[in-house]
């Protein structure tokens, strides 16, 4: 079965039954990812040399596994699915980031501050309307790129062993990669692996939500804003999605009680409800070009 059939089939498989409400992979995973933590990190202590330890004694094994897996007769096909449906989150994302901006539409700013606070790890709870909504559009093009446009990449390029190490290497990223004194050591393996692994995907997801939005203007943001951000891979991706949007992102935002002053992203209009709208219908439209392209460029080679 061609690569492009497969991925279509997991994300249809994602939007017609969204995450697994019980027993999802990854939650079990991160139960797992916690207990070597303890083990490897007791009390903050652990070294890089203890991360890398952990990373592949987290990763490697299973990822074995579903190389195994994958490479059986007659069901290797459904494991490539499978594998790509429970590292998708498409159908969550848009679940997530609906209510935040239908609470905004209601004018109910506490419900908006609880719903994304289920998005990012910055402080929510004194968010006014404009912050709200800008939390929420950056969550959508930032989150659109990594649990949705780099799984479907490294499933292309390495089927079900490579989108469950991309998956799970972003667990760890997400666990792991902390810059404070807990994980500043221990978890530097993660994040540098998160890094690579996203290297190219967030260059792609930079350049799709250029070509389906603004694009001279994203393409302006994604240039000379992206440098200035923290994140190698967050910076362009988000950096092109405002500027596709034309609207305005970045700015201060409080993460663990630290105010972080963060460069501008994108220029136009203040996020709203509208904005936060707009992204994801740009992740959705991103999904379907990418599918497209896989089946154009299957029925050329083919």
């Amino acid at each position: 079965m061609s690569v492009a059939l497969l991925s279509v089939a997991g994300v249809a498989l994602d939007a017609l039954l969204g995450e697994p409400r019980r027993n999802h992979p990854l939650v079990a995973f991160g139960r797992y990812a916690e207990r070597i933590e303890q083990r490897f990190n007791a009390g903050g202590r652990g070294w890089r040399s203890h991360g890398v330890t952990a990373w592949f004694i987290a990763v490697v094994p299973l990822t074995l596994l579903i190389t195994l897996l994958s490479w059986l007769p007659y069901i290797g096909w459904l494991i490539d699915v499978l594998a790509l449906y429970c590292a998708l989150g498409l159908r969550s994302l848009g679940e997530h980031v609906g209510p935040v901006a239908q609470a905004l539409r209601g004018n109910d700013l506490e419900e908006a501050r609880r719903r994304v606070g289920f998005l990012v790890s910055r402080q929510t709870s004194e968010l006014d309307a404009t912050e709200v909504a800008r939390a929420a559009t950056e969550s959508v093009l930032e989150n659109g790129s990594d649990a949705v446009f780099a799984a479907i990449f490294w499933f292309v390029v390495l089927g079900a062993p490579g989108v469950v190490l991309y998956r799970l290497c972003n667990t760890l990223d997400a666990m792991w990669g902390y810059r404070n004194e807990r994980f500043e050591r221990f978890g530097w393996a993660s994040a540098k692996i998160d890094d690579l692994l996203n290297y190219i995907p967030a260059r792609l997801v930079a350049l799709t939500y250029a070509l389906l939005g603004k694009t001279r203007l994203a393409v302006r943001c994604w240039r000379t804003q992206a440098p200035k951000w923290d994140s190698p891979n967050a910076g362009p991706v988000m950096a092109a999605g405002a500027g596709a949007l034309g609207v305005e992102l970045g700015g201060a935002a409080i993460y663990h009680g630290e105010l972080h002053q963060r460069p501008q992203l994108g220029d136009g209009a203040p996020a709203d409800a509208d904005s936060i709208d707009r992204g994801w219908q740009l992740v959705q439209r991103g999904v379907w070009l990418w599918l497209l392209i896989l089946c154009l460029g299957t029925e050329f080679y083919a």
